[in-house]
């Protein structure tokens, strides 16, 4: 209560009968709440989205937006709230209003594509990301983030000129070199990955996916042995990915390490004991290894599991093998 308000009270009390002070006093109180004007209710949604009080911020944005129903910006800020608190559902529904409301905010569309992008729907967020870059060109994390929507739609070419373009806006961008690595690695253009893949360790240090990728599009170009001392480190850094130690693996089989190949392809099948394609590599092993009757054995294991193998689509789908 500010200090007006208590000397208003601290007279009434002096000239009321008692019995009506706590009235007058709720009264007040009410009145100066609901004269909290929209600048002021914003600063105090503000802060509590940024010092994380989601349920006085999800609260409040609920309240300001039943009062302002039309300005954006509550909408925007409710959105938030319930995107941070777990609800995309609602967060959609406010931030899409918000939109509606304000088309030519960048940072609206911005956000509700994040919200879109948690859920998959990575057609839509494109959509919007492109909104908001047709508004805000020089935001080099919505291109990378519309790039990454584009790969996830197959549509590879235009990510690539998406991190490009996020690169030349912001060339120390984190993962930007990565993710137009990845984008490359998509087309099999495996040798411009490498050397994406390559200045994005020199510039952001190793980081399991990129030693892991940077691994697997060296097996891919033929250059077993370089790929297995990167897939050595990638099992170091990420030990539980079944994938690394498929692909170690292979590289291991490859390059003629037999015996090391049988281990890591076992670490492989034991992290994911439905994919085929550890036990066709793991009877390559052991064909090596003059194994015949356990080479054959993992290769009746790998038709097995293929056959029960549901048919899958689009970008990283299953290996033959």
């Amino acid at each position: 209560m500010t200090s007006f308000l208590q000397r208003a009270v601290s007279l009434l009390a002096t000239r009321l009968p008692l019995p009506l002070v706590p009235i007058i006093l709720l009264c007040l109180t009410c009145l100066s709440a609901h004269a909290q004007t929209q600048t002021e209710t914003r600063q105090q949604l503000l802060q509590y989205l940024e010092s994380g009080q989601l349920k006085d911020a999800v609260l409040l944005g609920q309240q300001a937006v039943s009062r302002w129903p039309r300005d954006p910006l509550f909408r925007h800020y409710l959105g938030v709230a319930y995107f941070k608190s777990g609800d995309p559902k609602q967060a959609q529904e406010q931030l899409a209003r918000a939109c509606d409301l304000d088309p030519k905010d960048s940072a609206t569309h911005f956000d509700l594509a994040l919200v879109l992008l948690s859920q998959q729907n990575y057609v839509v967020a494109a959509t919007e990301l492109e909104t908001s870059i047709r508004i805000t060109p020089s935001n080099a994390l919505a291109h990378v983030l519309l790039g990454r929507a584009y790969l996830n739609s197959n549509r590879s070419v235009q990510a690539i000129d998406e991190f490009k373009t996020a690169l030349k806006l912001e060339p120390a961008i984190r993962l930007g070199h990565y993710h137009l690595g990845f984008a490359y690695s998509s087309l099999g253009r495996n040798e411009e990955a490498i050397a994406e893949y390559k200045t994005e360790l020199q510039r952001s240090g190793e980081h399991p996916e990129v030693v892991y990728e940077l691994g697997h599009s060296l097996l891919e170009s033929g250059k077993d042995e370089e790929a297995t001392t990167y897939l050595q480190r990638a099992a170091q850094l990420d030990p539980k990915n079944s994938n690394v130690w498929y692909n170690l693996g292979k590289a291991q089989v490859l390059s003629g390490h037999a015996a090391e190949a049988e281990a890591s392809l076992k670490k492989s099948i034991d992290l994911n004991a439905t994919d085929p394609s550890p036990h066709y590599q793991l009877a390559r092993a052991l064909e090596k290894l003059e194994r015949a009757d356990e080479a054959r054995a993992e290769r009746q294991r790998f038709a097995e599991l293929k056959k029960a193998q549901p048919a899958t689509a689009g970008m990283a789908t299953a290996r033959d093998q």
